[in-house]
């Protein structure tokens, strides 16, 4: 009679980057004898890969550690990710926390967790000694989406003032372009049919190993099985107009740019410590569009920054509403243990912050629906990930969201679509 195998949950936080390392941890629990469940099954063990870029993150990693021991309350809970390198005696104090792993350990997960008797274990705490993140581990998802994940970069060597990512996830680093074309290959020998580039600041690749971004998606380009590329976030001084005009002169890479501006106001740029001023940033954007007027253009933007005045948000404002961008995520400042913008003085107080990020979310709708509205009567080619009452829903290759009536037969794949009705969250179309 064989042994049942044990369960195992898994739950990400955050960014790409969290989900590209939270598959490749997965698909090692699975091929090491492990029957993988949805989060909202009962579990032997449940493994939650944290983000700690806000307040919020942090709340929620504490919300889904409660739910898990309601479902199995002999279940192993694992804290994985930026929060638990960040802040593992805090964790360990959790109730319900069985084991806390950083940002290098996790990737030895198996190891940890075979070490543990889920029938008979201790009751006090089991913690790894966190360590310091030097090695890169490559990562990439398959199996959520029709679109994977891919980790090329990892760490950053920028000290912005609100940012707790270099302390979680170290220095800069990364692998050759001849190994990760390898692991891209690997993944277009699946069903896969887009990639999406990731990493903590993805336009450093190659400081560690001699090379330079510009080089390594040279080469992706000549990946003969992937039908797309996409660049999912890039610093605005990384982002080079070779660069630029190499993804518009490719057949893969997508007219899609996710640009870091975080505010509008070189005195706030400043005091964040970003490596460019809003002159640039806008040359950024102008330089794309005179390639495209379709390219799409997201942009991540922060709210509430201490000794950010109302002048200055007007600013922020009034640039984003000037500039031809597509859409925005907003991020409201919260403040960070063991950062510099702590000793900043003139906090912003919360019910401000809430003002202004609900300004700004107002004026990404508006920006998207433009964007939207642009479109019709366009043909755009559209990668179709999902079905529902009767209608396929994909993106362009800008990042346009479309649903047209059809066949679940046509998931995953591409097909030339006629734009015609915005629809405010997503543009309806017809198949050609």
């Amino acid at each position: 009679m064989s042994t049942p195998s044990k369960t195992v949950a898994f739950h990400t936080l955050g960014c790409k980057l969290n989900f590209s390392e939270t598959s490749s941890i997965s698909r090692d629990l699975i091929s090491s004898g492990f029957e993988k469940v949805d989060y909202q099954e009962p579990a032997d063990f449940y493994v939650i890969n944290t983000c700690s870029v806000t307040e919020n993150a942090d709340k929620e990693a504490k919300k889904l550690i409660r739910k898990a021991k309601k479902r199995n309350p002999d279940s192993v809970v694992i804290i994985i990710g930026c929060y638990a390198q960040l802040k593992p005696e805090e964790i360990a104090l959790i109730d319900g926390v069985d084991l806390v792993l950083g940002a290098e350990e996790k990737f030895n997960l198996i190891e940890h967790l075979d070490k543990i008797n889920i029938h008979n274990r201790r009751t006090k705490i089991f913690q790894s000694q966190i360590s310091d993140t030097k090695d890169f581990v490559p990562s990439y998802s398959y199996g959520e989406r029709t679109r994977s994940y891919l980790k090329v970069q990892d760490g950053c060597d920028y000290t912005c003032s609100f940012c707790t990512i270099p302390q979680a996830r170290g220095k800069s680093r990364n692998d050759t372009i001849k190994k990760t074309k390898e692991i891209a290959e690997k993944i277009s020998n699946t069903n896969i049919r887009e990639i999406v580039l990731t990493g903590v600041n993805i336009g450093d690749f190659g400081k560690s190993t001699s090379e330079n971004f510009l080089d390594l998606i040279k080469e992706l380009d000549t990946l003969e099985k992937i039908d797309r590329i996409r660049i999912s976030s890039i610093e605005p001084n990384l982002l080079t107009d070779d660069i630029i005009k190499f993804c518009f002169s490719s057949n893969k890479f997508s007219p899609h740019f996710h640009i870091p501006l975080q505010s509008g106001s070189n005195k706030i740029l400043k005091k964040m410590r970003r490596r460019y001023f809003i002159e640039k940033y806008s040359g950024r954007v102008s330089f794309i569009k005179s390639l495209d007027r379709d390219a799409c253009i997201g942009v991540d933007v922060i709210v509430g920054f201490p000794g950010e005045e109302e002048k200055d948000f007007l600013k922020t404002y009034e640039f984003l509403k000037n500039l031809d961008i597509s859409y925005l995520h907003v991020f409201t400042y919260s403040e960070r243990a063991n950062t510099d913008a702590l000793s900043i003085r003139k906090t912003v107080p919360k019910n401000v912050r809430a003002n202004r990020s609900k300004m700004l979310r107002i004026l990404s709708e508006k920006k998207k629906r433009s964007f939207y509205e642009n479109s019709l009567k366009s043909k755009k080619l559209v990668l179709f990930e999902s079905y529902k009452d009767g209608n396929l829903i994909g993106y362009s290759d800008n990042y346009i969201k479309v649903m047209v009536p059809g066949s679940k037969e046509f998931i995953n794949t591409i097909k030339e679509v006629k734009l015609y009705q915005n629809a405010g969250t997503h543009v309806e179309g017809l198949l050609l």
